[in-house]
């Protein structure tokens, strides 16, 4: 489920589009929306377990769809009653 934080975070209202387009996340906000440190986004990376790009050759980015997708993988169903 997301937030209303994601949400602000996926959307950039374009009002020359009229919708909202994804806004590319860096390291440091991806590291945030999966409750991770940066180091260990840094090390999904190297490792190309996680869904990213890069930008001018040196600058990682995410689209944060994806994200909630990769996420969505590691999601268990669980608990007492479940």
């Amino acid at each position: 489920m997301r937030s209303e934080d994601d949400s602000d975070l996926a959307c950039d209202v374009s009002r020359s589009v009229g919708g909202c387009a994804e806004v590319p996340i860096d390291v440091k906000a991806a590291a945030k929306f999966l409750g991770v440190s940066p180091s260990l986004v840094y090390a999904y990376v190297e490792r190309k377990q996680i869904p990213h790009y890069r930008m001018m050759g040196r600058a990682i980015r995410f689209r944060l769809s994806e994200l909630a997708e990769w996420r969505q993988q590691f999601h268990v169903n669980g608990g007492i009653n479940e």
